[in-house]
């Protein structure tokens, strides 16, 4: 959530309610709803390391509200986030980890497990696919999230289908 958050302040100062709801707006239904006070005790974290600042804001008829704004080692920061790749290989999958240990273990059948696992895929593609038909068509971004989701699991499906031909 570090990243993001200062990314979203790179547009310019904002208070945490203000974050969770460009999150929201930005990624659509599909993605995680941020918890605010994950942002807030974000941003405090974000503070504290000197990459973002806070100052306090008068309210006539509310209380004082506390906005942040990104400093230059938070810019330097985003900046290094986005030159960086995402080298995420699935390698570390909870789901092969059961299937290669279960006949280790006598407690599992490895095709009973493949079976529930694309149970739960399919359940998961047919809720991403009333997501996009009920998403803001013009948010492209939120469109583009469920999207990518949606050709993960049916990579993951596929990959299913491997593994059972393997252990039958």
């Amino acid at each position: 959530m570090r990243l993001p958050i200062l990314a979203l302040l790179a547009h310019g100062p904002a208070h945490g309610y203000e974050l969770k709801q460009q999150l929201e707006r930005l990624l659509g239904a599909a993605y995680p709803q941020p918890n605010v006070g994950q942002i807030y005790v974000t941003l405090g974290r974000l503070e504290k390391s000197g990459l973002i600042e806070g100052e306090e804001v008068a309210q006539e008829s509310r209380p004082n509200k506390r906005t942040y704004r990104l400093t230059e080692a938070g810019r330097e920061a985003v900046a290094a986030w986005f030159e960086d790749t995402t080298d995420e290989p699935r390698v570390r999958d909870e789901f092969f980890m059961k299937l290669a240990l279960a006949p280790h273990t006598g407690m599992a059948d490895r095709v009973a497990l493949i079976n529930r696992q694309r149970r739960q895929y399919l359940n998961t593609m047919r809720s991403l696919s009333k997501l996009a038909a009920a998403e803001d068509r013009d948010n492209r971004v939120a469109q583009l999230l469920i999207e990518g989701a949606m050709l993960h699991l049916q990579a993951d499906l596929d990959w299913l289908e491997r593994c059972q031909e393997e252990f039958e």
